[in-house]
């Protein structure tokens, strides 16, 4: 039987051979996980020795991460916006970046009565929920064109008794609405230029959903959908928030006629990448 030390020694070469950036923080982030254990206790128990089941189980899992596959799909959860969410490769990895989206909407939503608003690709739900999460009088409906994350989705919403405030539609973008207008829309849409993906970390390119990634074509058909759709399901003076690709800030802003639009800005992430657009339309159509 191993110990501890033993194993997180032998996992971190496996993972450093494989290509994995930082091998000893994810051995013991993977070694913490399997075993239940915080990572002070492997620190403080070198000599822990696994059983020898565990270590099959164990190794079965630094193999999926030795090929790649996404640490947050091994543990089956990714922290976003201060709250746990399950995730798996039907849905994208909720990302720090997209976070600019919640706490615009936050403000927006606050300062409203009884606010409503629209996610069109909900994916896991992490920007709904997050959304309904802090704004207790919102009601929201997510969309999303993929059965199996509106089923992801209604996991984590039911994981934060907020399904009661939360309807979800099987959806094309706007394909399910009808005449119900909204305060609010938001969207993390395929942005991802079809050529790009082959250039993706194999983590995103071999493992997340693909028709979550990109539209199959330049990146920006969705985004413009989503843009020419939007007055027509929002209140007078409502907003759009949506995320973009680092690059794509220009083509978007155009897409913007000024005749609908009364406010347009991109806001940078962290990192000052240009990330998300917040649109607002004009009070009188």
């Amino acid at each position: 039987m191993l110990k501890i030390s033993e194993v997180l020694k032998d996992t971190t070469d496996i993972l450093q051979q494989s290509g994995i950036v930082e091998p000893r923080r994810e051995a013991v982030s993977l070694l913490a996980f399997y075993l239940g254990k915080d990572k002070t206790f492997l620190i403080a128990h070198p000599e822990y020795e696994l059983t020898e089941e565990d270590e099959f189980s164990f190794y079965q899992l630094v193999s999926d991460r030795a090929n790649r596959t996404p640490f947050q799909y091994i543990t089956g959860t990714q922290e976003f916006y201060g709250l746990d969410f399950e995730v798996n490769e039907d849905v994208l990895i909720p990302r720090p970046e997209t976070e600019i989206i919640v706490e615009n909407a936050i403000e927006i939503l606050q300062k409203i009565e009884n606010p409503n608003f629209c996610e069109v690709g909900t994916g896991s739900g992490c920007i709904s929920v997050s959304i309904l999460h802090n704004v207790p009088k919102a009601n929201a409906i997510g969309l999303d064109i993929s059965s199996n994350a509106l089923g992801i989705t209604r996991k984590n919403a039911g994981n934060y008794n907020l399904l009661n405030r939360l309807e979800l539609r099987k959806s094309d973008v706007f394909s399910a609405l009808s005449q119900t207008k909204f305060d609010l829309i938001v969207s993390n849409p395929p942005y991802i230029p079809s050529e790009d993906i082959a250039h993706l970390q194999a983590e995103v390119r071999d493992f997340e959903p693909l028709n979550a990634l990109t539209d199959g074509k330049n990146g920006l058909t969705i985004i413009e959908k989503i843009i020419n759709q939007s007055p027509e399901f929002l209140h007078p003076n409502g907003f759009l928030l949506m995320e973009i690709g680092f690059n794509q800030s220009e083509d978007v802003q155009k897409m913007f006629s000024d005749e609908i639009w009364q406010s347009v800005e991109i806001l940078p992430d962290l990192q000052g990448i240009p990330r998300t657009v917040k649109a607002k339309v004009k009070g009188k159509r």
